[in-house]
């Protein structure tokens, strides 16, 4: 007969099962309880051979006031725990779901927190709060409204195509609701890029509808990319009620006709011509709207003297949203000054540490030009113009004089590492001016010529001015078509265009703005596991990721001190920040060509940081390559074991590879070009003389494992240790090597083959190969 537990030795899943369960369920409906409800997807930990994730966070129980409006959050503890051991644990995640009510229980009664009340109290089991009591007590203390009332009750829109909201869109729907049902005109929310902002707006805009609180609605943005984006893709459901205006025709037609929509989507620029014609004034009325969503609002609208703020003054009766990732706050621009302090802000770093955004490293590059370089006396640039005599850096390379030799050897370093990680791996590189991504562009077209032959649009210059780039960015951001691979740009991707496969990032410019700063990190921010998009890698020329220091980078959205309403701004603005990038550079630069000056690349390093921007560690090249493999390879007899029981040694390689370690490159950098990758790891990690891959093939002949072979048999295998002594040993584990000459002389493939006995043989005897080329690691095992 089994011994009964007593509840002191149950399992938290047995104080569940047999205790709170039926606690729960003797008071509220079934149907509004969730189990086990995930909240997070787990941070992506950069750590190791491969980016793994955390575990993501789950509540125990959630409870509902309606379908998507969560009421409560408990937390269950077994009985060796203190009755209100979880109840931190359930305001964590009751906070973060905006829900009312924390609870946590260890099976003998409930704690509970009240967060609109800010009071605690403990109860017994069997008195846990009846669904009609915490929902009165929600209605009574947070002032819900008939109006909110209805517009809770809508669903958000699912189908098979459209996922559930987050737990943070689900906050920032419900909170904007809120808002509206209780009056509020001017709304703000602070997204981060990659979130889901306009999936969000589109949820805000279905349930709206859907209740009636809203029926004419206009979304507003400053790109054509970023309406058709969303038109087509997050507004999909609504197609039927969605119109994009065309102030062309629409002016033609018939005001009933325009009238028969419910969202419209428009471009200021469109609404306001060129010739500053207020094209909206001939198609509306001033209260034909009754909410407007101003996209990237940060961006022209925020600017109290913008001619497209004019738009939204016009249109003064509706209710006003403005969406951003990073609200312009400065002496001159402000968003909360317009829309007020955001009703709901959620961070890059909330997302990463949520594991909704992807993490990121950075790769920190120095030219022996960076921080100074100065003409000879006397010297002339390509056009023959004498240059002038001061000292340039960084902040002068492609602003105030070209070096022609700098776009070649930044294109280079780009390439390496393409090479030694994914060569269709999406990468953007931003320049300072449309010119200089042109040159950008020749530069890695020459230094990827095997790739351009074969795919014309390899790189591609995708900016302002450039109609073939622009035609070809729809096939950029698509995660199914790889190319164009490289984009080089200046302006036009540092803002709404939605390039979900972005693993590299390039910084080829000089960036003082924090707004623009967030931005273009905001580029590689999103995650697609299941297309290999797991995290994302910084390349800085410019010292640009010096901002990550800024208190700036993570803090709070505040408005600036020194602003003040009806401000000018005199200062030069930055060019390109409403997507009108100059198509020519201002003045004719100086040129200075390869043989006036030439750039080396003389230092790397690779930096982690964490989420709040802090630099976790920051290390040359070489040593992260030697921690990355102390952290594969526990000795080296722990490495010599691995390394001769793989079958490929090019795993070897490959790891190292996606870890962002080109071996290959760092050899050369190390003067060990002709050294084994194994002994170049032994070397590295673990501090031994390394061997050339000729006096391990010398060593290899001596043992004479050839004698048992038939000539032509010997002769293949002659030739197979030649070509390790040259190439390595991944050369001669690949079976093409023998469509290669001196190959390619003794016969077709299946002949050499054949000298062996077929191909099961050969790939014995290259085994035997390997292992007489390793003869000394594996006996001292």
């Amino acid at each position: 007969m089994s011994r009964i537990l007593s509840k002191k030795e149950m399992t938290e899943e047995d104080i569940k099962r047999l205790y709170i369960t039926p606690a729960l369920e003797g008071r509220w409906p079934a149907d509004k309880i969730t189990m086990e409800t995930q909240i997070t997807d787990g941070r992506v930990v950069l750590k190791g051979s491969k980016p793994f994730r955390d575990k993501p966070k789950r509540a125990d129980y959630v409870l509902y006031w309606r379908r998507d409006y969560p009421l409560a959050v408990v937390e269950a503890k077994d009985n060796t725990h203190s009755v209100s051991f979880g109840l931190q644990q359930a305001i964590e995640y009751a906070t973060m779901m905006d829900a009312p009510f924390a609870y946590s229980s260890n099976g003998d009664g409930f704690v509970e927190r009240d967060l609109l009340t800010g009071k605690e109290r403990e109860f017994g089991l069997d008195e846990f709060p009846s669904e009609t009591e915490l929902v009165e007590r929600f209605i009574r203390d947070k002032g819900i409204t008939p109006e909110l009332e209805k517009v809770a009750s809508q669903p958000y829109y699912v189908d098979q195509k459209t996922h559930s909201p987050r737990y943070y869109q689900r906050v920032a729907v419900n909170r904007t609701l809120d808002a509206i049902a209780q009056g509020q005109e001017r709304i703000l929310l602070a997204m981060a890029t990659g979130v889901g902002k306009t999936y969000t707006a589109f949820q805000i805009v279905y349930r709206l509808l859907k209740s009636g609180l809203k029926k004419k609605i206009l979304y507003l943005a400053d790109r054509n990319i970023l309406v058709d984006q969303s038109i087509q893709q997050d507004f999909a459901p609504l197609e039927k009620v969605v119109h994009k205006i065309n102030v062309g025709k629409d002016a033609k037609g018939a005001r009933n006709a325009l009238a028969a929509y419910q969202v419209y989507f428009a471009l200021y620029q469109q609404l306001i011509g060129d010739d500053e014609t207020e094209h909206f004034r001939e198609l509306f009325a001033p209260d034909f709207f009754d909410l407007i969503i101003v996209d990237e609002c940060h961006r022209g609208s925020a600017k109290e003297d913008s001619r497209w703020r004019r738009i939204l003054e016009y249109f003064s009766p509706a209710t006003q949203i403005g969406l951003t990732a990073t609200p312009k706050e400065t002496k001159y621009v402000s968003n909360i000054n317009y829309f007020g302090e955001p009703i709901y802000a959620y961070s890059l770093r909330q997302g990463i540490d949520d594991g909704f955004l992807a993490p990121f490293k950075v790769v920190n590059i120095t030219t022996n030009i960076g921080d100074e370089w100065r003409p000879l006396k006397g010297w002339r640039d390509a056009s023959g113009e004498l240059i002038e005599d001061r000292v340039y850096n960084n902040a002068d390379y492609d602003y105030n004089i070209v070096i022609e030799d700098r776009a070649r050897e930044v294109a280079e370093e780009i390439t390496r590492y393409l090479r030694s990680t994914d060569r269709l791996a999406k990468t953007i590189v931003f320049c300072p001016t449309e010119d200089a991504a042109e040159r950008m562009r020749q530069a890695l077209v020459n230094a990827n010529s095997d790739m351009v032959r074969e795919h014309p649009d390899y790189v591609v210059r995708i900016t302002g001015s450039d109609e073939y780039g622009k035609g070809k960015l729809d096939y950029f951001i698509s995660v199914a078509e790889p190319f164009p691979t490289i984009a080089t740009t200046s302006k036009l991707l540092t803002t709404g265009v939605d390039c979900k496969m972005t693993k590299l990032i390039v910084l080829d410019s000089c960036i003082s703005s924090m707004t623009e700063f967030k931005q273009i990190i905001g580029r590689g921010t999103r995650i697609r596991e299941k297309d290999g998009k797991t995290h994302f890698v910084v390349m800085d020329f410019r010292n640009v990721t010096r901002l990550f220091a800024d208190p700036d980078w993570d803090g709070p959205i505040e408005i600036d001190e020194g602003f003040q309403p009806g401000q000018t701004e005199t200062v030069e603005r930055d060019p390109g920040e409403d997507g009108d990038e100059p198509s020519k550079e201002k003045k004719a630069k100086p040129i200075v060509g390869p043989d006036g000056c030439r750039v080396e690349v003389i230092f790397k390093t690779v930096s982690i940081y964490d989420v709040d921007g802090k630099l976790l560690r920051q290390e040359s090249v070489v040593d992260y390559a030697r921690a990355n493999l102390l952290g594969e390879y526990a000795s080296l007899d722990d490495f010599i074991q691995k390394w001769s029981a793989e079958e490929k040694k090019a795993t070897l390689r490959q790891m190292m590879s996606e870890r962002g370690v080109d071996l290959e490159a760092l050899k050369a950098e190390q003067g060990l070009a002709e050294a084994d990758d194994f002994d170049f790891v032994c070397h590295l990690a673990f501090g031994r003389k390394p061997a050339t891959r000729r006096e391990r093939a010398a060593k290899a002949r001596r043992r004479d494992v050839f004698a048992k072979y038939g000539a032509e048999a010997r002769a293949v295998l002659d030739a197979l240790l030649e070509k390790y002594a040259a190439d390595g040993i991944y050369e001669i584990e690949d079976l093409n090597v023998l469509k290669l000459e001196p190959f390619a002389q003794m016969g077709k493939l299946t002949k050499i083959v054949g000298f062996f006995g077929g191909k099961a043989a050969y790939l014995q005897a290259v085994k035997e190969l390997e292992n007489a080329i390793y003869a000394d690691e594996e006996a001292a095992l």
